[in-house]
């Protein structure tokens, strides 16, 4: 079994400004001796907001590579880069009827100096070529963790964490022109890294947006909550078998929800709810497996303050041959390895049931060498696109560059 053919290094398409460590230490293992995680660093800052007199500019970051070309998101009106503005942590929604039409959400900082974040946004109309940054959600509010996300129609809809460790919710109906914030500050319930997905079936749950997080830092109790109207009001929250979190939600083309999940380690779930899409019950957890994702989630060394990445999980809506497969894909340490992570995938056909072994999609397999954060899609035609970080070593990670995959 072999899922990707041609791997090519390229900077991703929506690239804004990021201020990025310059050294962290390393610390090395023996080989096969499990890393734990570090605690994960609460989501607060230390100063006030940052005024930034934007006066200086400089040209925006257009970067070509083979067939590719990125176009950075962060720009003034005039469409030229900032200076000494910075962001992080984006996440990209696309319109599904109109794919010219993209927003992105990321971590605004006004200046790199400070460690005050506010939810930054920006919108294309001519699929990515040209950007507006209109500003942030809410000024001067702390915002952090974006996820944003497009239901079947194209209404856009953005996540994000408070300082509380509650979230909320904003829609947009214009591409990401302007958004509406569906219920107060904090009213989503939620916790630190915080994920959502929306149910774009035609089944009972359509619409539905169902969100799951981390206890390391929540709002109030469980892991798990459910809207039932489209993320205007939010039930109240679940616990999840194993306490499963740093992963993601889905749902197949049968309504079914999936959400993938890990508690340190090499612990790896795939959890369904076949109810959850009922609106008239409490969802409940009716099936979990247990996923080989041929290592351990880890965290420090080349990303010092967090996670080297997180368990994604998507489910094939194409209607095709590989209708409903679930594919989960995580940024691991193998054991035998005393530093360094691989990026692997496994494969589920059976609904879930089980899962095939993980294969290695990162073409260098060194211990030395950290292909982190991996992430992926599954196109509506079945394809299935990863990104990942390359870097040397945690000591020297000036050399980062995002490569990209995709299957045949």
């Amino acid at each position: 079994m072999k899922f990707f053919s041609l791997c090519i290094a390229t900077l991703l398409c929506g690239l804004i400004s990021t201020a990025l460590p310059a050294t962290a230490s390393e610390e090395t293992l023996p080989a096969g001796a499990w890393q734990p995680i570090p605690t994960e660093p609460l989501e607060k800052y230390d100063m006030p907001p940052a005024y930034i007199y934007r006066l200086e500019t400089s040209p925006r970051m257009v970067s070509s590579f083979g067939g590719f070309v990125s176009y950075q998101v962060n720009v003034d009106g005039n469409g030229t880069n900032i200076v000494g503005d910075a962001g992080n942590e984006p996440s990209i929604a696309v319109d599904p009827t109109n794919s010219s039409r993209m927003a992105i959400g990321w971590r605004q900082f006004n200046t790199v100096s400070s460690n005050f974040r506010q939810g930054g946004w920006g919108y294309t109309t001519d699929g990515g070529v040209h950007w507006t940054f209109p500003g942030v959600l809410e000024n001067n509010v702390f915002r952090s963790d974006p996820v944003l996300y497009s239901n079947e129609t194209g209404t856009f809809s953005y996540l994000s964490l408070l300082q509380s460790f509650c979230d909320n919710i904003y829609r947009s109906t214009n591409g990401g022109q302007s958004w509406t914030e569906l219920q107060g500050d904090g009213l989503a319930g939620g916790g630190d890294k915080e994920w959502f997905t929306i149910d774009r079936t035609n089944g009972t749950g359509h619409g539905f947006h169902y969100q799951a997080w981390s206890p390391a830092a929540a709002c109030s109790s469980g892991l798990f909550n459910r809207s039932t109207d489209g993320g205007a009001t939010w039930q109240s929250p679940l616990s999840l078998p194993n306490s499963a979190h740093w992963g993601t939600l889905d749902v197949a083309s049968n309504g079914n929800l999936f959400i993938g999940g890990n508690n340190g380690g090499s612990s790896f779930w795939c959890i369904r709810s076949s109810n959850a899409q009922n609106p008239n019950v409490t969802p409940t957890f009716d099936q979990v497996t247990t996923v080989n994702m041929g290592g351990a989630l880890v965290g420090g060394n080349v990303n010092p303050a967090g996670l080297t990445g997180q368990q994604f999980l998507w489910v094939d809506r194409s209607g095709g041959p590989t209708n409903n497969n679930i594919y989960t894909l995580v940024s691991v340490q193998p054991p035998s390895y005393s530093n360094g992570t691989d990026v692997m995938i496994a494969r589920s056909t059976n609904g879930g049931a089980s899962f095939s072994a993980p294969v290695r999609i990162n073409d260098d397999a060194t211990t030395n060498k950290w292909h982190w954060f991996g992430t992926f899609s599954v196109a509506p035609n079945g394809r299935l696109d990863a990104v990942w970080y390359d870097t040397q070593s945690a000591a020297n990670n000036t050399d980062l560059q995002p490569f990209y995959c995709f299957s045949t």
